[in-house]
């Protein structure tokens, strides 16, 4: 099944590894870097018009990916719950 991150992006459910709020975890010195990190590894890609709200980590192929939302985590929670794909 798919997950629909907004924006016309799609990932499947079982490469999703996590999804974080960002107001939540940047205050995290530790988050902040991470997320540095992976933009300079060219592992961002941003499925955001908008302000981004959450970041989904997935990995596919061994290959780690994080995808910038402006969904919240609790509407992309909802969304993988649901049967409609």
């Amino acid at each position: 099944m798919y997950l629909h991150l907004g924006n016309g992006f799609l990932v499947r459910d079982s490469d999703v590894l996590g999804v974080f709020d960002l107001d939540n975890t940047t205050g995290s010195r530790i988050t902040r870097d991470f997320l540095a990190r992976a933009e300079k590894a060219g592992q961002v890609v941003s499925a955001a018009e908008d302000i981004p709200r959450s970041f989904l980590l997935c990995a596919r192929g061994g290959r780690p990916r994080l995808y910038l939302s402006q969904l919240s985590p609790a509407t992309l929670l909802k969304r993988s719950q649901e049967d409609i794909l």
